[in-house]
Order: C-alpha cells, then sequence, then structure tokens
C-alpha cells in the first residue's frame, strides 16, 4: 500500500508491459489521522494462484487527486 503524496511525469522511461493483466478496480473513501483518502484497489488476475485478491493499493490524499484529476482531465482532453 502507498500513500501518494505528489505526481510527476518520469521523461526517463516509457510505458512497456507486452502482456499487461487486465484486472478490475475498486475504490474506497475514508480517513487516516483526520485527512480524507480515496483509495483504489486493483485485483490480481485469474491466473494467479490467489486469482481475486488485492494485489495493489494506491492512497490519495486530496492534494494528490487533484493532481491526477488535472493529469487526466489534460492527457484525455476531459470537458467539464
Amino acid at each position: 500500500m502507498a500513500i501518494v503524496t505528489s505526481i510527476s511525469r518520469d521523461r526517463e522511461r516509457s510505458i512497456r508491459s507486452p502482456n499487461p493483466t487486465k484486472t478490475t478496480c475498486s475504490f474506497l473513501v475514508g480517513s487516516f489521522h483526520g485527512e480524507k483518502l480515496v483509495q483504489l484497489n486493483t485485483t490480481g488476475s485469474q491466473s494467479r494462484e490467489n486469482p481475486g485478491i488485492t494485489s495493489q493499493t494506491l492512497q490519495f490524499t486530496r492534494q494528490s487527486a487533484e493532481q491526477l484529476y488535472r493529469l487526466l482531465k489534460s492527457e484525455f482532453d476531459f470537458k467539464e
């Protein structure tokens, strides 16, 4: 599990995954030490030993969620 504190562009690497795992993502909303968090959980692929168990977890604070929102809006040209 990781709390995302900031988001920045990685200019040294590229996206590489010849066989990406397709999975679902669920979210939770809660607070920790009085700070609101949004948590995204992905599950392992069906080919794993224990399919369907949470595999990766990312938690976003208000600040990092706002950065992600702006990034997605810009990169996918979302309109309000």
